[in-house]
């Protein structure tokens, strides 16, 4: 459960910004009393008008400066910061880059992805389980130094609330590797359903793990027709080309 926005408490009636100091000894309203549909829009519709105002600004300042950036989103263990690791050293004295890391905990990744050529950045959500685009607003001038075309947003690995969450990118990625199974796209489609692009990862596993490719292009066309796919191996390289002369097109 995330305890930053609320997700799962199904008995709560307030919204969940979290910004007072109050003692969960008080009384619960319980969602047959008050009622569940009334209850998710209040909750949801005020957690995220007030981040979707803060995204919108956060993309005008990114469009300002000619910025490009992508809100990378999977399950955990998927490749993500394995895939950035490739990208960083394939793009560098090419594009100028930059990462922001979300994690609940630790600077793991960001200590991966440093030396690479790129500003990195991490982000700890400590309980939450997505960032937020008042996180990201906070790294923002950190991160995005002069000349750079390409931001990187590493999510909390999540397939549910990330996808939720409006950061002020360009677009969301959505990454699927093959040791997760073919029909991820149509049993979480909030995600799949809204990323532009998506990402099928670790294919050097595929003969392995029996992995059914037409079934899972079916899936993902079924969830969202016409997403952009790419297919590849950060690991092997297989498919890497494709990944990279397109983030390069996104800048020229």
């Amino acid at each position: 459960m995330c305890l930053e926005c609320g997700c799962g408490e199904v008995e709560h009636t307030h919204p969940h910004d979290h910004e007072h100091p109050h003692d969960h000894s008080h009384q619960h309203t319980r969602a047959a009393e008050a009622g569940p549909a009334t209850r998710k829009v209040e909750v949801e519709e005020k957690l995220l008008l007030k981040n979707d105002r803060v995204a919108e600004r956060n993309r005008a300042w990114l469009a300002e400066r000619g910025v490009t950036a992508m809100n990378l989103i999977s399950a955990p263990g998927s490749g993500k910061t394995t895939l950035l690791e490739r990208t960083l050293e394939r793009l560098r004295d090419r594009v100028a880059c930059a990462v922001i890391a979300g994690d609940q905990s630790t600077d793991h990744d960001a200590r991966r992805l440093q030396g690479k050529g790129a500003p990195v950045v991490q982000i700890e959500t400590v309980s939450a389980c997505h960032l937020s685009a008042e996180q990201v607003s906070r790294v923002l001038p950190e991160v995005v130094t002069e000349g750079v075309r390409l931001l990187f947003i590493e999510n909390v690995g999540n397939l549910v609330c990330p996808a939720a969450f409006d950061l002020g990118e360009s677009f969301k990625v959505a990454l699927l590797s093959t040791t997760e199974g073919e029909d991820k796209p149509v049993k979480y489609p909030s995600l799949f359903s809204r990323a532009q692009v998506a990402v099928l990862t670790k294919l050097d596993l595929d003969e392995a793990l029996g992995w059914d490719a037409p079934l899972c292009r079916r899936y993902l066309q079924q969830a969202h027709p016409g997403i952009f796919c790419f297919e590849l191996s950060a690991k092997t390289g297989a498919g890497m080309d494709a990944w990279i002369d397109y983030l390069k097109k996104l800048t020229a």
